[in-house]
């Protein structure tokens, strides 16, 4: 590769290495025809390839070329699984070799630091470790095919409003811990061939051309030596871009900025050699997406078959009182299924990431179809397209609810309310269907409420009064059969939250500072986001982060925990004591008992997802970092792991912590900085530092009696602070 590549550079005229810093059109970036230097074509892909019939338009509005459509970013970030989305990546890559695509727009890994955020359906979820490991797992994924990834949108791209011109302003600390560590862990594991600067500014300056996001941080201190690229039109200063490290603008042509960067190597602005190591990553890039073969060609692929089971296992399980789920089509012979979204379902979100589903199962034909001719299904459209409130629609449900023995109620979000371009104004069910949910409520004790959204819901009008809910997310293609094999017990739920849903919505951290005003967006809850600080503020949410319910029971037991080098061994024993194979989302949260600084109570750290048999018993281990117990130290701009004790919490969810245990880690002296201004506290926590103190205490105290120093004079304690100070460094 290395001796193609360098052909390549020296061939290249000044104005030909400018041009190949912009796309060539809406889709492709530009290839050298006299130098067989081919283009590389890109499309979105969240959640399946949005191929546009043609290079030149953006698609947005219209049909493209059919692909698979797997759950969105939400939905299988309810998954917790990592080798699915492995598998995903693999045969979207496979996919996307057959349909021409050679990069592909995603994974989404920004953190939903509000329930609004308009493209929180292509994201994973509130919590980085969660985020960066399934979208490390993807990227693998995919890139073993030959397919490259970007990964976006760097960063703190957090709400579509007024994005292109709002400041992001994110303190240091919560940059790295929340922001920037999901993006940092997939560099590290993965290496995604590209990554996406997103449109806004962070701290002042845009992100596609912030030198300390995209040099300081992502090459110098994370190693990254990839391709950077834009967002399309997310360019304010080609120059200053190019500099902090941009390499591709997108979309392209861009004829003036090409000119821009010739005339300032010309005029030495910009020198070449900087230029030539932007062009050097393009030209690899272009070498990995075009000549390189997949590691191993995967053939054969049932890409439907796979988007049932990623939406079977990222669907959740949220309520079930008296066990009112599975339905035993035996013992239920007539069911009222109510809702438009049962026929014509939700499966995805809109903007740049709709993917034109090669089919879509609906939920009333997978359940007739799985539930047998024994069972009478009656249906009612519930509500209308529209937001109003169609009484008629609403008497004729309850009615047929009425006079069955169970209703199914399919509610959600409506189509329009989640996309990009614009956040959510709200997370509450449309009127029209929480007043019909309550309604069949009233005469139907027998009743659940599927719903389908992007993000969480709240469900405080209704939820005490029905016993059954099941959260389809947006799931893809596939949703229909997985949630009708659900619904009747084929598939055991294992889908759990990847996002807290609260109670309302003003219980969200960042509530009060949503839109930002004069341009500035405060990130003012710093690390307080999702279920930090619901933890912290000890407030009850409605279903916490990592919640999920099965038709089985895993009892947790035998914990052991022990320090190995500068990380920790975790041990413990998982049992499956129901009737019905499962799986079950192991959750570890670390808890920091003695850091001086301020840490979230609960932190999560590890997981893993374990499928057991009835009466099946595995031993479980799971191993962590020194990382995995370090915070951003902003005095001194590094990790530090502070030795002391730390609670490991094991789970199956945030507020379902099934077993608990204390262990001291040494993690050794830390090297202490002291100064005159330095705290008496600072000295005494520091074993030599106290030591010295105490002597030099002693000695001055001595010269006081002696008559060697006045004690009315000040600069006795002074000097005995200067020595102290020296011994000490």
């Amino acid at each position: 590769m290395k001796e193609q590549i360098d052909q390549w550079l020296q061939a290249l005229t000044l104005e030909e290495k400018a041009s190949l810093c912009a796309g060539e059109n809406m889709w492709m970036t530009k290839g050298i025809d006299r130098l067989n230097l081919p283009p590389i074509h890109m499309y979105d892909g969240t959640n399946g390839i949005r191929k546009t019939n043609s290079d030149e338009e953006m698609g947005i509005t219209t049909e493209n070329m059919p692909a698979t459509c797997y759950p969105t970013g939400s939905a299988i970030g309810s998954s917790w699984n990592t080798e699915l989305l492995r598998e995903i990546g693999v045969a979207l890559g496979v996919e996307g070799r057959s349909m021409g695509v050679e990069l592909l727009l995603g994974p989404g890994i920004n953190m939903k630091r509000t329930p609004l955020g308009g493209r929180n359906f292509e994201y994973y979820s509130e919590d980085p470790c969660l985020s960066g490991e399934l979208g490390a797992a993807f990227i693998q994924g995919l890139q073993s095919q030959g397919v490259g990834a970007s990964v976006k949108h760097f960063a703190c791209n957090n709400q579509e409003n007024e994005k292109m011109v709002t400041s992001s302003e994110v303190d240091e600390r919560t940059l790295r811990e929340i922001y920037l560590s999901a993006f940092e862990r997939i560099i590290k594991k993965a290496d995604p061939w590209t990554v996406m600067c997103s449109y806004n500014l962070l701290n002042g300056t845009y992100a596609s051309e912030n030198e300390h996001l995209l040099n300081d941080i992502l090459r110098e201190e994370w190693g990254y030596d990839g391709v950077v690229l834009s967002d399309w039109t997310a360019v304010n200063d080609r120059i200053r871009g190019l500099k902090a490290g941009l390499d591709i603008e997108m979309p392209g042509p861009a004829h003036y900025n090409t000119k821009a960067i010739v005339e300032a190597v010309r005029q030495g602005s910009v020198s070449e050699e900087q230029l030539n190591r932007s062009v050097r990553r393009i030209l690899e890039l272009v070498y990995k997406t075009t000549r390189a073969q997949a590691e191993n060609t995967a053939s054969g692929i049932d890409y439907h078959a796979l988007a049932r089971k990623a939406a079977a296992e990222s669907i959740v399980l949220l309520k079930n009182d008296n066990s009112i789920l599975p339905i035993d089509p035996n013992r239920t012979r007539s069911i009222a299924v109510i809702g438009r979204f049962a026929k014509k379902p939700r499966i995805q979100g809109a903007g740049s990431a709709e993917v034109t589903p090669t089919r879509v199962d609906t939920p009333w034909e997978e359940m007739r179809d799985v539930a047998g001719s024994t069972v009478d299904f009656r249906y009612a459209e519930g509500y209308p397209q529209d937001d109003r409130i169609d009484d008629s629609l609403i008497e004729e449900s309850v009615k047929l609810a009425a006079n069955s023995e169970l209703a199914l109620l399919f509610v959600g979000q409506p189509e329009y309310a989640e996309s990009e371009m614009h956040d959510l104004k709200g997370i509450e069910l449309p009127e029209q269907q929480v007043k019909l949910i309550q309604a069949i409520a009233a005469v139907q004790p027998r009743c659940v409420v599927v719903t389908s959204s992007g993000t969480a819901l709240v469900m405080r009008p209704w939820i005490e009064h029905v016993p059954g809910v099941v959260h389809a997310w947006l799931s893809g293609q596939g949703a229909g059969r997985a949630i009708a094999e659900i619904l009747f017990g084929r598939i055991n739920p294992s889908g759990k939250l990847s996002e807290t849903f609260p109670v309302k919505l003003s219980d969200n951290p960042a509530h009060m500072r949503i839109l930002g005003e004069n341009g500035k967006l405060y990130y003012r809850e710093g690390l307080f986001i999702g279920y930090r600080y619901y933890d912290r503020k000890e407030m009850a949410p409605q279903f916490p982060f990592g919640h999920g319910l099965s038709y089985t029971s895993f009892p947790y037991s035998g914990l052991k925990v022990e320090q190995r080098g500068r990380g920790a061994r975790v041990s413990f024993s998982l049992e499956n004591t129901g009737a019905m194979a499962g799986k079950e989302v192991i959750q570890l949260y670390v808890h920091d008992e003695e850091c001086k600084w301020v840490r979230p109570v609960n932190e999560l750290k590890a997981f893993a997802k374990v499928e057991l048999q009835p009466g099946e018993k595995k031993e479980i281990v799971l191993e962590l970092e020194e990382r995995d117990f370090a915070y951003y130290n902003t005095k001194d701009n590094r990790w530090t792991a502070e030795s002391g004790y730390f609670q490991i919490a094991v789970g199956s969810s945030s507020r379902d912590i099934r077993i608990r245990e204390r262990l001291y880690l040494d993690f050794g002296q830390e090297e202490t900085a002291f100064h005159k201004f330095s705290l008496l506290n600072d000295w005494m926590a520091d074993p030599k530092a106290r030591k010295v103190f105490s002597n030099v205490r002693a000695a001055v105290a001595l010269r006081k009696i002696s008559g060697s120093i006045d004690p009315r004079d000040d600069r006795a304690g002074r000097t005995g602070a200067s020595i102290l100070i020296t011994r000490v460094q």
